[in-house]
């Protein structure tokens, strides 16, 4: 006789509890749902006006979140009621045949031959950036900004094709109002609000956009802007002027904003564990003093466990929603249709079910001989799954180590020793006091 399943029912808390919930998802989700699940178990039902939230976690619930079986599971419903109004029809908020349309197209911009060009463009770049950050033999940093002020030259270089000369700042600021206003705390768009301000942004990047896709469409450009501009499926179909513009703001965002979180965090990493730092430079070393090619970035294994241990850490999206298209089964429970449901890749993270010592840092935990991240296929998501995993994530490696090769063939990397990093986990992760680092000269 099969066991019946049971119903989740909404949590029974007080109104000021349920604002104490939200701040603190908003601000420490990873303390959040260590909470939630301590308190309330595996799945715990919450109300929020009308609508019903399921929070789930477990590596188990995030694979069956994304690999998303009969379509069970809505991208687009739950993230347009996050960033929907700041980040409309980007790749991430499509479902079903719609998203891979879109995503098959864009497939252009991601291909070997692309990639082979991008990093050979962003080679001298990254090199005379880096010349910029100390012109001596001992200067201190903040590192965020610094970041985001390379990540942000980069991806004008390789998405737009263009130096973005006396527009940069502009444009930087209205990339931060838009990232800020995905999660607003108070989601009134009126003058003043965050939202407000996000939107205002938006309008400013799709007046910027719109003014270049003619000539991008008739150029040989073989940057990101120029190549959507004119992909093309078997049909002929293409991309309209508003689809072009709304994934160029979308795959801006993504390459600007998480990779400047990946960065950052792990050179905090390193200058906190200086043996790693040096274990990364003698494998930078051994490679010789050449540009980088695909072929020696594949060579730097040690720095792939680091970076895979940065991103268990602090991984740049700390939650995954979904929305349930129609009731569904997990542990034992019948989750009903039309739910927000959220898992946790920041709680899967550190759950002692599937790593040793989870707080710990230690990159060799990613090595072949260990290989933790294998004992379950989904206990390591900072790229999502399925058909949504991130489709610029190999760009996303190449980047950070070209990055940090570059960085560690100049610079040694330090902080003080009783320091630690205050971090910002939403809505990307970010540290609250943008990491002030001290770089010296090799």
């Amino acid at each position: 006789m099969t066991e019946a399943l049971i119903t989740p029912q909404p949590i029974n808390i007080s109104f000021l509890e349920t604002l104490k919930f939200i701040k603190q998802s908003y601000n420490y989700p990873l303390e959040h749902s260590q909470h939630l699940r301590e308190r309330f178990g595996d799945v715990v039902m919450q109300r929020a006006g009308r609508v019903n939230i399921v929070h789930l976690f477990g590596a188990d619930a995030a694979q069956l979140c994304l690999m998303n079986p009969d379509q069970t599971f809505s991208n687009k419903k739950a993230w347009d009621m996050i960033i929907g109004r700041i980040f409309p029809n980007g790749l991430m908020l499509r479902d079903g045949v719609d998203h891979r349309y879109h995503r098959r197209l864009m497939q252009v911009g991601f291909k070997s031959k692309a990639m082979q060009g991008y990093l050979r463009q962003m080679t001298p770049q990254v090199e005379r950036t880096l010349a910029t950050w100390c012109d001596s033999q001992r200067n201190e940093l903040a590192a965020y900004p610094a970041f985001k002020q390379m990540t942000l030259d980069l991806a004008a270089t390789i998405f737009l094709g263009m130096d973005l000369g006396p527009g940069a700042n502009k444009l930087n600021k209205a990339f931060e109002a838009t990232v800020a206003a995905s999660m607003p705390r108070i989601p009134l768009a009126i003058p003043g609000t965050i939202l407000y301000r996000g939107i205002q942004a938006r309008k400013f990047m799709c007046r910027y956009f719109l003014d270049q896709v003619a000539n991008k469409r008739a150029s040989k450009d073989q940057d990101m802007f120029a190549l959507l501009c004119r992909a093309e499926d078997e049909d002929g179909n293409r991309y309209t002027d508003q689809e072009i513009v709304d994934h160029m703001i979308f795959l801006m965002m993504a390459a600007h904003d998480t990779t400047t979180s990946t960065l950052t965090s792990m050179v905090y990493l390193l200058a906190k564990h200086p043996h790693w730092q040096e274990r990364l430079r003698a494998e930078v070393h051994s490679l010789g003093t050449e540009p980088l090619t695909h072929e020696s970035l594949a060579k730097m294994s040690q720095t792939d466990w680091v970076i895979k241990e940065t991103l268990r850490l602090y991984p740049p999206l700390s939650t995954l929603p979904k929305f349930s298209n129609r009731s569904f089964e997990h542990n034992g429970y019948l989750i009903p249709s039309d739910t927000v449901v959220i898992t946790y890749p920041i709680h899967t993270h550190y759950m002692e079910e599937y790593w040793d010592n989870p707080t710990m840092f230690d990159p060799e935990r990613f090595s072949p001989g260990r290989s933790e991240h294998k004992r379950h296929n989904y206990s390591w998501v900072p790229f999502s799954g399925g058909a949504h995993m991130c489709i610029g994530l190999h760009f996303a490696d190449m980047q950070i180590k070209l990055v940090i090769a570059e960085l560690l063939r100049n610079f040694r990397i330090s902080v003080p020793a009783d320091y630690v990093m205050p971090v910002q986990q939403s809505p990307i992760s970010k540290p609250k006091d943008k990491l002030p680092i001290v770089l010296e000269r090799c």
